[in-house]
């Protein structure tokens, strides 16, 4: 059995799933399941840090599922590192959302400023840092990774590292593992 250490979690953006950001929605709580379950796994595996985005949708549910897996007696060795993208990124937020990141961000272990540019290159190299500090990568997406999105980098420096990659299919819920080593 592989032995990994730390993960990075990336995704699509919700607009591209079909539930979008309705968490109430039954096939976004099964992505949430579907999360919580690999992160479980994962940490069987001893992974004990996981590298967590900060941006509206997946990011944000994982580093809350993460938080409250992390109250429970057999994860406690569990540490989550927020990753920004650049300073003020969730400034167009709804007060709702940038509660939800604050207090994600008042309950991590560390909290990491990925880039100091202010768009499309902060995000890319937000995600960078994530994926060459991890040893492995869990993905949030469909089988059309096609154009410049966050998760295709991220995969493929994955793959250039040779990192383990989990993916999860928002829309069916599919859970497919490459695991190396």
């Amino acid at each position: 059995m592989s032995q990994f250490y730390s993960c990075a979690i990336t995704s699509q953006r919700p607009t591209r799933f079909k539930f979008k950001y309705q968490e109430y929605m039954t096939s976004c709580k099964r992505l949430k399941k579907r999360l919580h379950d690999v992160f479980t796994e994962l940490y069987r595996r001893g992974v004990r840090r996981f590298y967590v985005g900060g941006a509206l949708g997946v990011d944000l549910w994982a580093g809350e599922i993460l938080l409250e897996m992390r109250r429970q007696e057999e994860y406690q060795e569990l540490e989550i590192v927020l990753v920004y993208p650049f300073p003020g990124h969730d400034e167009r937020w709804d007060p709702k959302s940038r509660e939800r990141l604050r207090h994600l961000k008042e309950n991590c272990d560390q909290f990491v400023m990925g880039s100091k540019i202010v768009g499309a290159q902060g995000y890319r190299e937000r995600t960078a840092y994530m994926v060459e500090h991890a040893d492995c990568l869990v993905a949030v997406c469909d089988d059309e990774t096609k154009g410049s999105s966050g998760v295709e980098l991220a995969v493929k420096l994955a793959e250039q590292q040779k990192l383990s990659i989990v993916q999860i299919c928002p829309r069916t819920g599919i859970v497919k593992r490459n695991y190396i080593g």
